[in-house]
């Protein structure tokens, strides 16, 4: 279970889920398979780096369109979908989307910087953007602690501050 407010809890208890919010199963799904993905990824550079480049160019695509789509639409969000939802029982838990979109943003973010790192030949920086990622991907996928969720609240306030508030000047 991810790390919610009491009032994001009690929306999320609904066995229904609305088109706002998706199982959690789904999600913690996807971080196990992105963890295996980038577990490859360190090993797989260690004897080479242009291998490397493509699988974190391939999980970097696979966020993205997390990101753009939402969990639903997501390659792996499409295979729990397809194969492992459909062998559980309904839904007890679920969690909101716009959250869940922004982690992916995040891992985009650190995939990409590992990608370009990796093919620019520093391969120090690729592996230690990837391991950044890895990092949050297993706590998601191990604890259900969403890291990219949990800074999302965060990422809201900063962007809803108009720019009299950003400056100090007030009307």
């Amino acid at each position: 279970m991810s790390l919610l407010s009491a009032q994001e809890r009690s929306v999320s208890q609904n066995p229904n889920p609305t088109a706002g919010q998706v199982d959690v199963r789904g999600p913690r799904f996807a971080a196990w398979i992105t963890t295996g993905v980038l577990v490859l990824v360190l090993l797989v550079s260690a004897f080479s780096v242009p291998a490397a480049a493509v699988l974190i160019g391939l999980q970097a695509i696979v966020f993205a369109i997390g990101a753009l789509h939402g969990p639903r639409r997501s390659p792996y969000g499409r295979l729990f979908a397809t194969l492992v939802a459909p062998r559980l029982g309904p839904t007890t838990d679920t969690e909101p989307i716009p959250p869940l979109r922004f982690a992916q943003l995040v891992g985009f973010v650190f995939a990409a910087v590992g990608f370009i790192g990796f093919v620019a030949g520093a391969g120090v920086v690729g592996a230690i953007f990837t391991a950044f990622a890895l990092f949050a991907a297993f706590l998601n996928a191990a604890f259900g602690i969403c890291l990219g969720c949990l800074i999302y609240p965060l990422a809201q306030r900063l962007i809803q501050r108009s720019p009299a508030e950003s400056t100090g000047v007030t009307s």
